[in-house]
């Protein structure tokens, strides 16, 4: 080896070095954690939604996942079960096992909504306290919180089920101990504390179904709000090439994770300007190689 092609590696190698580990870092692929589906049971699941950690943004993650083909979303009072999200309107519908509809009434837990959570009731709903006490604050006259327009109607069609022997009343009973519940708090934020309020159970209306003398074909649920704007040009190319929006590492950043078991930080392989899965460890592989031999030249020098 001649002095002058010495010299020439000993200036050179020491600048391309570091690029080629950079490189070597850039496509190195962070591992799947393998709880990633685009659905969950019969249920489509999309951005901001995830089924499981590290799947959607997470800011969703703490509150929704897919636990046995279940979709639940999870808040301060219990876990709940997600029946349908329309992605078009962002908006879900949640169904608490404890919470009463017209063939079955039962003594109910809680529902809370965390102030700072990306949900919030939409105007769809229609809360109703059942079997409430006559010392019930719901109604205190000077808090006004029973709406009493509602009361005859929706009421009335509650209390003609059967089912509400379950909390001990008999069909037909007065309506005086059922209040339709308006929450001064409706766009951040809700709770609804049945022992502070002094009722058996409670229940929400978001549809008629068409026929509001029928309460057997009203539909039982809550109708929540999901912040839409966390949707990013990024996660869209992830979708396009093929992944899903995802989450890594303690600084929970942007994850695209691929079907062929890899994720990247861009999108999947084939359809982003990033390299991914098998092509980007191959590159990955000879740039390592790479740099071993030019390491081995100096060395040897």
């Amino acid at each position: 080896m001649s002095a002058a092609f010495k010299a020439w590696i000993s200036f050179y190698i020491p600048l391309f070095l570091p690029l080629l580990f950079s490189i070597s870092n850039a496509v190195h692929p962070i591992p799947l954690n393998g709880t990633c589906h685009d659905s969950c049971g019969t249920i489509p699941v999309k951005f901001p939604f995830g089924t499981g950690f590290g799947c959607g943004h997470p800011e969703f993650a703490r509150y929704v996942r897919c636990n046995s083909a279940t979709l639940e979303f999870s808040t301060g009072t219990g876990i709940y079960t997600i029946t349908s999200i329309d992605y078009p309107s962002n908006t879900l519908i949640v169904t608490d096992p404890l919470m009463s509809s017209c063939s079955s009434m039962q003594n109910s837990g809680s529902f809370s909504l965390d102030r700072a959570s990306p949900f919030s009731l939409t105007g769809d709903n229609i809360f109703v306290l059942l079997g409430c006490s006559t010392t019930s604050p719901v109604f205190d006259p000077n808090e006004d919180l029973c709406d009493k327009g509602s009361v005859s109607r929706v009421c009335r069609g509650l209390y003609s089920c059967k089912g509400v022997s379950g909390i001990g009343l008999p069909q037909n009973a007065p309506i005086s101990t059922c209040c339709v519940y308006e929450s001064p708090i409706q766009l951040a934020g809700y709770a609804l504390d049945l022992p502070k309020l002094q009722c058996s159970s409670y229940t929400s209306v978001y549809n008629f179904g068409g026929n509001e003398g029928d309460p057997m074909k009203w539909k039982f649920g809550i109708s929540l709000q999901y912040n839409g704007s966390y949707y990013s040009n990024i996660c869209k190319d992830c979708e396009t090439s093929g992944g899903l929006c995802g989450f890594a590492g303690l600084d929970q950043s942007f994850a695209c994770i691929c079907r062929n078991g890899m994720n990247t930080s861009t999108s999947c392989f084939g359809q982003g300007d990033t390299l991914s899965g098998t092509w980007g460890s191959k590159i990955q592989t000879r740039f390592s190689f790479a740099g071993l031999v030019l390491l081995w030249l100096v060395l040897s020098l």
